[in-house]
């Protein structure tokens, strides 16, 4: 099977080389990602607001992390479903994908060759009121995506919680960067050199300075690569 032909204006691309194959992942903007590994294509909190999605292909897979309008966006899911599409999320957007299939922290999924394993994503400093965090412990996920020898986390809306810092073995690490809702360039650095990812890319950062991330990171083994993931 040949691979489709694409349209020059596409997202910003890196690849990374697995026993699978090359993994493609584009950095669509904020928490909105896209993998492609031959002709299988993952999509992660696919939200029109994030970028552009008319010259992208289908999804074989979708992950969304949380029923957020920043990362769910039924809409732009249906038109990216084919009729083989599977969809992976937490309980509250499956409510609003009914197709979709939930997973909670702990669990195990596979879809094609890939394989998925959800993790906790929540916080604990910052909160919208008191005793109410903006993304409660139990409520959205993580993902770690198991690629051939490779693994990519992706984070979700989330703190430096204590079940991201025992983390082992995560080659690519997607980490948000934002206050009031996630983390400071400080808590995305302490989760970083608690579980040591070959790569860390800061995303879902707004307008927080991503030089920081970069001094914070510096003389660790972890390389620090920033993209347009506002």
């Amino acid at each position: 099977m040949t691979s489709p032909v694409f349209s020059q204006d596409l997202p910003e691309v890196d690849r990374i080389s697995t026993s699978a194959g090359d993994v493609e992942m584009f950095f669509i903007g904020h928490g909105s990602l896209m993998f492609r590994v031959n002709d299988f294509v993952i999509h992660i909190d696919p939200v029109k607001s994030s970028g552009k999605y008319d010259t992208l292909p289908k999804a074989d897979l979708i992950l969304v992390t949380h029923e957020h309008g920043d990362h769910l966006d039924t809409e732009l899911i249906n038109q990216l479903r084919k009729q083989t599409t599977v969809m992976f999320c937490n309980s509250a957007s499956a409510s609003r994908a009914p197709w979709a299939q939930v997973m909670k922290a702990g669990d195990i999924k596979t879809a094609g060759n890939v394989t998925i394993e959800a993790t906790p994503a929540y916080n604990i400093v910052n909160e919208r009121a008191k005793g109410q965090p903006f993304h409660p412990k139990g409520a959205g996920n993580g993902y770690i995506i198991k690629i051939g020898d490779k693994k990519f986390y992706i984070a979700g809306d989330t703190e430096n919680t204590p079940e991201m810092k025992a983390l082992k073995g995560i080659d690519v690490a997607f980490l948000p960067m934002n206050l009031p809702y996630t983390m400071t360039p400080a808590m995305v650095a302490d989760a970083a050199k608690s579980f040591k990812p070959k790569i860390l890319y800061p995303y879902h950062f707004g307008d927080t300075n991503t030089d920081e991330i970069v001094s914070l990171m510096k003389g660790t083994e972890t390389e620090v690569r920033i993209r347009k993931l506002k």
